[in-house]
């Protein structure tokens, strides 16, 4: 499966946005979708995993009751909506796609979009 993520930008504190992760390739719906993010100087983390069906999600900590991940199988597609940015926020976004949810949670899964950038100006 090939994934291209879009919609980052910059964004004062507070503000939202949301992306987009588009699918090709093999069905999109056997595969369970997360996003990761990735800020300067650090390592890459686990943001949000949505289930095959959409049914089941699980978000870190750090993005809990503030981003929200969706997806649209009819449309190939898996959403973050970003809500109460926060500066610390910035950072590199990616998509990523595997058949198994609990593989996306614990950060290794197949396969992996390009990153969009997300800024949050203070």
């Amino acid at each position: 499966v090939q994934l291209q993520a879009s919609g980052g930008g910059l964004v004062q504190a507070g503000g939202s946005l949301r992306l987009s992760c588009a699918a090709s390739g093999r069905t999109f719906s056997m595969y369970a979708m997360g996003w990761f993010r990735q800020a300067p100087g650090k390592d890459r983390e686990f943001a949000a995993v949505i289930s095959r069906s959409g049914t089941m999600t699980y978000y870190a900590d750090s993005v809990k009751g503030r981003f929200t991940i969706s997806r649209d199988n009819a449309k190939n597609t898996v959403y973050l909506q970003m809500n109460s940015l926060k500066p610390e926020d910035t950072a590199v976004y990616y998509c990523a796609a595997d058949p198994i949810y609990s593989t996306v949670r614990t950060e290794s899964p197949s396969y992996w979009g390009q990153g969009t950038l997300v800024t949050v100006s203070s």
